[in-house]
């Protein structure tokens, strides 16, 4: 019986009797505690449910008979009418649940509960001893069955421990909005609050995502939101479908939710030799707090997959050493699954803490961004999830994000011992709000690997010191720097005018000369943000400009290169490369769309066996290996010209747990001047659709 009820509550929110009311609700009122005071209602409530049952339940002749004695575990719910509904009865007896039904059939009608003056519905919990005891007639002490000695007051506190936890239960209110949660990033969401949180006059910082929800619900009401978007909903199934987290409890001190993850897709790629792709993700989301500072996620994914033939080829150019055929681009190691198709399990898991309002702490495997476009050449969450730890400082008019991170390189060239290769990646980022529309940022980083057992190098904890100086003390060669700048001015409400600059070497001399040293290795972003465009409520128009010259992020030694995974940690394209894209978002109450265009010139490696040069895209080759000094230039190598066109919209099933249903048809030019084994004329076309839990960022536009 105990089995069967702990499975229940872990598929229910189950709020006890005698819970405390909070000042936003009133529990149900029966007509006898209409005059009670609002602090007594609860109470009220409690014994007129109790009464109802000691009076009007008759436990079964046989029972009576057989001197049994248990408890009767009742849950049930009282409806935004006021009618009493039973969820579930566990009991050892059929006879004592159709006897608990029979008698809840006969239960008057209440005045429902209220939430913020509105009806609503309320969950309880009741444990009803056989023999029936009155309550009326109790006292202070408790008997024991055997003796009828008295407990002391110890003795009954400790017994009535369990009772006590589920009486602390109250109605879930949504606290992860004022937690110190990651709101989950995705280009797509993050549109719904941009504007809100970049107008005239706040003092936002909007560069290192993703955001809590406690910084963001200063600008954007999201719980005024997620009413907005609630359906009427009268059975628990339809609760959980449209509005609710599948399990979800609350208590004063402590709360977490627990939902069903989905990424069930169906699709056509019409230039592969394959009939379908496909997605089959199931896995698990876990969410809570430990008071109000304190808060953690979760979740597993287990997926299957196969995708169109351009997208399989390049995560196959991924293959880390061993047996495993490919890297699915930011998600992991994946393995061969029945025929073009794979395996991929992923982890994702954070601890966030906050122990006062200037500082956020955060420790675990995921993602990290940096920045307001929808690249970044700083800090991306292109490649798969890893360790890390974030320190967010913000005071004044100053927020200042220390991100260490864990990574891995995985080519044969680097194992030792079948054993990947560990690498580690410090960042510095100083946001300063200089007046009520211009912000600055500074950015600075460094490589290093565990090379001569280094590891973890100490030096690099240091929060704010200058990574260039560190190099000098280890050895130049012991660690790759690199340093950036961003910019933003906000025109007004409805534009704001973004920017990159990163740099990771340049000659002066060489610059002057306009020679195109390669040693000039640095990039640039420019892009704007139009909101509410052409007085169109929650439309978003972004249009962005990204170069990167040949051979950034890479090193004279192969291992420091800015990437993790065989992935970049920037920019996906690498380095060697012009980048132009327009993009659109818009949100209509559960409705959706996006548009997005992307034209692009790369230059790409030959690799044809007599021309193996590294031409400056691929930045796990060492630039050592470059062909020529000077005449450096963007596109150099096989010049290939790109265009990526797609068009979703969707609907948004459940807001509570971002389960979304979704129709997306992209477009993909590859288009090289010349073509190798590895390098072939591409024209794509892929339709895809299903549902899925929308948590991350996953980029096809390779």
């Amino acid at each position: 019986m105990k089995l069967r009820l702990l499975g229940l509550l872990l598929c229910l929110p189950v709020f006890a009797l005698s819970q405390t009311a909070n000042s936003n609700e009133k529990p149900p009122i029966f007509e006898s505690c209409k005059e009670q005071a609002l602090a007594d209602i609860q109470d009220c409530f409690d014994n007129e449910v109790y009464q109802l049952l000691f009076s009007n339940f008759n436990v079964p002749q046989d029972l009576i008979e057989a001197q049994y004695k248990g408890e009767v575990v009742i849950l049930f719910e009282v409806d935004s009418k006021g009618e009493f509904r039973v969820m579930y009865v566990d009991a050892v007896y059929n006879s004592l649940k159709t006897e608990v039904i029979n008698v809840f059939k006969d239960f008057p009608i209440v005045a429902p509960a209220t939430y913020n003056g509105n009806p609503t519905f309320k969950q309880y919990s009741i444990t009803l001893p056989i023999p029936l005891v009155d309550r009326k007639a109790t006292t202070n002490t408790v008997s024991d069955s055997s003796t009828e000695q008295q407990l002391t007051a110890l003795e009954q506190r400790a017994k009535r421990e369990f009772d006590s936890v589920t009486h602390s239960l109250v109605p879930y209110s949504q606290k992860a909005y004022s937690s110190p949660l990651n709101i989950p990033f995705t280009h797509s969401d993050y549109a719904k609050f941009d504007r809100s949180i970049n107008r005239v006059g706040t003092n936002s910082h909007t560069a290192s995502k993703p955001y809590l929800y406690n910084e963001v619900s200063n600008y954007y009401d999201f719980d005024a939101q997620n009413k907005a978007l609630k359906k009427e909903a009268n059975s628990w199934f339809s609760r959980k479908l449209w509005n609710e987290h599948m399990v979800q409890i609350q208590s004063k001190s402590y709360w977490f939710t627990v939902d069903p993850v989905v990424d069930l897709q169906m699709g056509k790629d019409f230039d592969a030799d394959f009939k379908t792709t496909f997605n089959n993700t199931r896995g698990v989301y876990i969410q809570g707090g430990l008071g109000n500072n304190f808060s953690f996620s979760a979740s597993v994914f287990e997926s299957q997959g196969r995708f169109a033939q351009y997208y399989n080829s390049y995560a196959e150019t991924l293959k880390a050493f061993g047996p495993d055929p490919a890297i699915i681009p930011g998600r992991g190691i994946a393995k061969e699954f029945k025929e073009n198709a794979y395996d991929y399990p992923v982890a994702e898991a954070y601890l966030s803490y906050s122990p006062s309002s200037f500082i956020n702490v955060q420790f675990g495997h995921g993602k990290t961004f940096i920045g307001d476009g929808y690249r970044s050449l700083l800090h991306s969450d292109v490649a798969s999830p890893h360790p890390f730890l974030k320190l967010n400082t913000k005071f004044w008019k100053i927020k200042y994000t220390n991100t260490y991170t864990w990574l891995r390189d995985v080519r044969p060239e680097v194992t030792e011992d079948g054993a990947f290769l560990t690498k580690y990646i410090a960042n510095h980022y100083l946001s300063w709000n200089v007046n009520k529309r211009l912000n600055l940022g500074l950015f600075e980083s460094v490589i290093w690997t565990n090379s001569n057992d280094r590891g973890f190098d100490i030096n690099y904890l240091n929060p704010i010191i200058f990574y260039r100086a560190i190099e000098f003390e280890t050895g130049q060669d012991a660690g790759n720097a690199i340093v950036g700048a961003t910019a933003k001015y906000k025109l007004n409400d409805n534009v704001n005018f973004y920017g990159q600059f990163i740099l990771d070497e340049f000659s002066l001399n060489d610059i002057k000369g306009g020679e195109g040293s390669w040693k000039n290795k640095y990039g640039y972003q420019l892009g704007v943000k139009y909101y509410d465009a052409f007085k169109v409520r929650n439309l978003m128009l972004q249009a962005e400009y990204n170069q990167v010259r040949p051979y950034t992020y890479s090193h004279n030694s192969i291992e420091l290169n800015y990437g993790h995974n065989n992935q970049p940690m920037a920019h996906l394209w690498g380095a060697n490369f012009k980048e132009f894209i327009v993009m659109g978002h818009y949100n209509y109450k559960r409705w959706m769309g996006e548009a997005k265009l992307i034209l692009g010139m790369r230059g790409f490696d030959v690799n044809d066996g007599t021309d193996n040069f590294s031409y400056g895209a691929d930045i796990y080759k060492t630039y050592n290996d470059r062909p020529f000094d000077s005449g450096v230039e963007i596109g150099q190598g096989i010049k290939t010209n790109t265009i990526h066109a797609s068009l979703q919209g969707g609907y948004l099933v459940n807001p509570a747990s971002n389960l979304k249903l979704f129709a997306n048809i992209s477009y993909r030019n590859f288009n090289p001047e010349a073509q190798t084994t590895s390098l072939l004329n591409n024209n794509t076309v892929w339709f895809s659709l299903g549902l899925k839990t929308d948590l991350f960022n996953w980029y096809f536009d390779l």
